[in-house]
């Protein structure tokens, strides 16, 4: 997918199991619920301009997880196909999250091969 950096299903499982990445799904919440992967902050696509214009303590409270800041480096977006992690990845990226990139092979991949 053209448009915004991505990260390849061998890379993701090597972020997470050194702890550096953090997965944002941007799935509705009924999507996630029936599953995600493993330490994934559930955030639809729609709300995620909001959130990530948030005042830290207010993201805190609503999502109970750290506000990302603008220079973390390995931000993850992904969705159930890939179209909404590129449109969240698109959008983190233009709002200054200069490490936002897009699972593209999505929940779809992860759930074939980890599954």
């Amino acid at each position: 997918m053209a448009g915004a950096p991505t990260v390849s299903l061998p890379e993701l499982r090597s972020l997470l199991a050194s702890g550096r990445a953090r997965l944002f799904d941007v799935r509705s919440r009924e999507e996630a619920a029936a599953g995600t992967i493993p330490g994934a902050l559930n955030i639809p696509v729609s709300e995620l301009e909001s959130a990530l214009q948030m005042e830290p303590a207010a993201f805190q409270a609503l999502y109970s997880a750290e506000k990302p800041k603008l220079e973390d480096e390995h931000l993850v977006f992904f969705c159930q196909m890939g179209k909404r992690g590129l449109q969240a990845t698109q959008l983190a990226r233009s709002l200054g999250y200069t490490g936002a990139r897009n699972y593209a092979g999505a929940y779809r991949e992860w759930l074939e091969k980890e599954s």
